[in-house]
């Protein structure tokens, strides 16, 4: 028996997805195909935008239009993928979807895929829920690529159940926004349901899955991310997972609706443009340009910990108890090269702080005052 999940942003969504077909099914019927984006944060792909076939060598082919990533496969210099590592440690079929196509394209690959291994079930999964935005949110800012999996989702003649986990851990919704688009609870992630994960959850980039995962195990706090320094709120809300009528979705997504019939993926940026103001490739573009006339940084220990003091005293005067190592990447103004060497140095120096996959800001010593 074969289950379809489709990863609807990539990244970390693919994580969120054997996290929760192990939660589900375990390994009673087999392991479910996780169809999925290789679309990785700069500090893992220097290269902006999706990776397609052409990126990687040692694929195998699934139908002729789908390739699978095996754990021997390896992405193309200068590109980077988590995809290889995941399917070397978990024991999902992780199969890729190729957006260069448009949304057309991808629907395309859900078809052929459909036919080949005629699946008991299809999950559309996104974590965070910005796959239920308008498109003229403020605060949205990686719409193209769950755009481009609801539009495709939506064009097959199978049923599609649309489910949003962690809502507003990606920080592009506000929760309120989303608690009334929401469906039924469809599962409540546990501790015990991170196991299968964890050793991925040790080095993979993603933000809000690494969110979800600590959440499920009982961290609450604000949580800060990203470069910009974004407060995420780690509620009893945060490990729970809902349908989402995928009509009501696509009604909703005036993206999704104008990208349903492209067939390159310059079209579909060109009206995230258009519709939403910007595309995140252009956002990754400009990022890339700017980081490669960086200056060579080397991770000095002790410049690392006396600069963790100073940022951990003034995120406490934010009322944040809690970040990720991608911010602390940012913030210590280190390459992501650095990112593992960091992460080891902070867990080796100040393990009481490590609240897994998250670092916890330490409290203030006694008699010492905030800023």
């Amino acid at each position: 028996m074969t289950r379809l999940i489709v990863a609807a942003g990539g990244g970390g969504d693919a994580v969120a997805a054997a996290m929760l077909d192990a939660a589900l099914y375990g390994d009673e019927d087999g392991w479910a195909v996780i169809l999925t984006y290789a679309w990785d944060r700069l500090l893992i792909d220097p290269v902006p935008g999706p990776r397609g076939p052409d990126n990687f060598s040692g694929l195998e082919p699934v139908t002729p239009a789908v390739w699978s990533v095996p754990a021997t496969a390896r992405p193309i210099p200068p590109a980077g993928s988590t995809l290889p590592r995941l399917a070397a440690e978990l024991p999902h079929t992780f199969a890729l979807i190729d957006p260069h196509h448009g949304a057309a394209g991808i629907a395309r690959q859900l078809d052929e895929l459909v036919g080949h291994f005629r699946p008991t079930s299809i999950d559309l999964l996104d974590v965070g829920g910005d796959i239920l935005a308008r498109g003229d949110e403020p605060t949205l800012k990686s719409p193209l690529g769950d755009a481009l999996t609801l539009a495709a989702c939506s064009q097959l003649n199978v049923p599609v159940r649309l489910l949003v986990a962690g809502r507003g851990l990606d920080g592009e919704l506000p929760l309120d926004d989303l608690r009334s688009l929401l469906g039924p609870l469809v599962h409540r992630f546990t501790a015990r349901d991170t196991e299968p994960v964890s050793s991925v959850l040790e080095w993979h980039p993603s933000e809000a899955t690494g969110m979800l995962a600590a959440t499920a195990r009982g961290v609450r706090g604000t949580c800060e991310v990203r470069d910009a320094g974004l407060p995420i709120p780690l509620t009893d809300e945060g490990p729970t997972v809902h349908e989402v009528d995928l009509d009501d979705a696509l009604s909703r997504n005036e993206l999704a609706r104008a990208i349903l019939s492209t067939g390159t993926l310059d079209e579909a940026e060109a009206l995230s443009r258009e519709i939403c103001g910007y595309s995140e490739i252009d956002y990754e573009r400009n990022k890339a340009a700017w980081l490669k006339d960086q200056p060579a940084v080397t991770l000095d220990p002790d410049t690392v910990l006396s600069q963790l003091g100073e940022f951990e005293n003034e995120a406490r005067g934010r009322g944040v108890s809690h970040t990720t190592f991608r911010r602390l990447t940012e913030v210590l103004n280190l390459p992501g090269s650095e990112r593992e060497a960091l992460r080891t140095l902070l867990i080796e120096a100040k393990s009481e702080q490590y609240a897994a996959p998250l670092w916890r800001i330490a409290a203030a010593k006694a008699g010492t005052a905030q800023a």
